[in-house]
């Protein structure tokens, strides 16, 4: 059986845009049914899309059209891991690039408000390092990043990062 739940996002009108360039951005993520509003209605006119089925790294989504209401938030994030600093770098800039900004350690946020943790598999893995002087230094070396450099953070596990 294929896993019964759906996360749900609000957008303001967007839903569809913001499936699409997820898809385009993210492997394993499509944009699939499209519903549009079968007539007019105060906030939208027929044929607008309500509701957009989709998949983000193969995460089941639907992106709902419920207008300016409610706001994203940094309460929700997608925490996505990379392998290497070119794949960081690609998710970052993606997001950053097409209307996002950038925030602190490893966060960003993309155009429609949503939040994005852009994780590198080496800061995980000095954050769960045995050695807690090393961890100490993994932290405060990714305190004082928005992207998250893997070189610098791999330097400071190690205690190389100019100590």
């Amino acid at each position: 059986m294929s896993n019964p739940v759906t996360l749900c996002l609000w957008y303001d009108g967007a839903a569809e845009e913001a499936a699409r360039f997820y898809a385009d951005t993210f492997p394993d993520s499509t944009v699939g049914t499209v519903y549009r509003v079968p007539s007019d209605y105060p906030d939208g006119k027929e044929g607008d899309a309500l509701t957009v089925e989709f998949t983000v790294l193969g995460l089941s989504c639907i992106g709902l059209n419920g207008g300016d209401q409610f706001k994203p938030n940094e309460s929700f994030s997608f925490q996505v891991q990379t392998n290497s600093q070119e794949e960081t770098d690609r998710f970052w800039n993606a997001i950053v690039g097409n209307g996002g900004q950038e925030s602190a350690c490893g966060w960003c946020k993309d155009k429609w408000g949503h939040s994005w943790q852009i994780t590198p598999r080496q800061l995980a893995d000095g954050m769960a390092d045995p050695d807690p002087a090393a961890r100490k230094r993994v932290f405060e070396a990714m305190m004082t990043m928005g992207k998250i450099d893997i070189a610098a953070i791999e330097a400071a596990r190690a205690g190389s990062g100019g100590e």
